[in-house]
């Protein structure tokens, strides 16, 4: 009878091989999809879908390569039941290079994700959600760790130069409609600026957005709604959600009192995280896609409590 093959009882690892080379600053993988739960902002979490990039440095040059299998694996059990915290990542992290403690000794992994906000009305009851793309990056090495949270924010911006223009023509408006010997009716110049007449000109305004990257001071929160909040107090006139007439009008009101260029609205946010104890560190751009020109306006600043200037 025809003898059969046993098959091996052990699979081949070729990754383990010996093969000279240089040391690799990072291997492994990008776009793992998982689900993961983040803060809702009501004191309670939500999952919202994420897409992770995870990677160790490669230190062995006798070793063809890593163990991706492993890192994947880790990824599922820490984060698909555990609510996102820095206390989350450090652990993943250290479980990262203890499955690799022969081949590294840096780990990182990329979070992203857009996180969900429940936002009301500027007047009337309605709410809106409002989605903000969201970047976590985590490193661990030689026993530091480190969290950077990075997210964009939209707004919208008025010129102050445009504004300034358009009340001068206001003015000039007003000066040819009413002589400057007549008898001014409160009736009547109350009439005018409620037509077309008393609003000659309006100054231009923009879609805006603040791109925000603010590495955490240890041991703090990842707290990605405050930090949102904070820029869109400090701004004034972040986009919004449900809207009826009421809502608009008060937000024309709003871009009416917080007129800026894109300078302005560095300096704003700048001064909002300055001082933040929470941060250790914070770079931000802000991009004006301008209405009047077909080339943006973009300012950018940096700064936090341990470094100034």
């Amino acid at each position: 009878m025809k003898q059969i093959a046993q098959a091996p009882s052990r699979l081949p690892d070729v990754a383990v091989q010996p093969q000279l080379g240089g040391a690799l600053d990072w291997v492994g993988m990008e776009g793992i999809d998982v689900p993961i739960r983040v803060d809702a902002g009501n004191g309670a979490t939500h999952q919202v879908a994420a897409r992770v990039d995870a990677f160790v440095n490669l230190v062995r040059t006798d070793r063809r390569g890593i163990h991706m299998s492993r890192l994947y694996l880790l990824i599922a059990e820490h984060l698909a039941a555990t609510p996102l915290s820095p206390f989350t990542l450090d652990r993943l992290l250290r479980a990262f290079l203890q499955s690799h403690h022969e081949l590294a000794d840096r780990a990182r992994i990329r979070l992203h994700f857009d996180q969900l906000v429940l936002r009301k009305a500027l007047r009337s009851d309605h709410y809106g959600w409002r989605t903000y793309p969201v970047t976590i990056d985590a490193s661990l090495g030689r026993e530091h760790f480190e969290v950077t949270l990075s997210t964009d924010i939209t707004y919208s911006s008025t010129c102050p130069a445009s504004a300034a223009l358009a009340r001068q023509l206001i003015q000039e408006r007003f000066a040819q409609d009413f002589a400057v010997d007549a008898t001014l009716q409160h009736a009547d110049v109350l009439a005018w600026l409620g037509s077309d007449q008393g609003i000659v000109a309006t100054p231009h305004a923009q879609r805006s957005v603040a791109h925000v990257a603010a590495r955490l001071a240890d041991g703090a929160p990842l707290d990605v709604i405050g930090l949102i909040d904070r820029v869109e107090t400090a701004l004034g006139t972040p986009v919004q959600t449900a809207v009826k007439r009421e809502d608009e009008q008060a937000f024309a009101l709003a871009n009416g009192g917080n007129l800026m260029f894109c300078e302005d609205a560095a300096r704003r946010i700048q001064r909002a995280l300055q001082d933040d104890p929470r941060l250790a560190r914070f770079e931000l751009r802000v991009e004006h896609q301008e209405s009047l020109h077909a080339h943006d306006a973009v300012a950018f600043a940096s700064g936090g409590p341990v470094h100034q200037g």
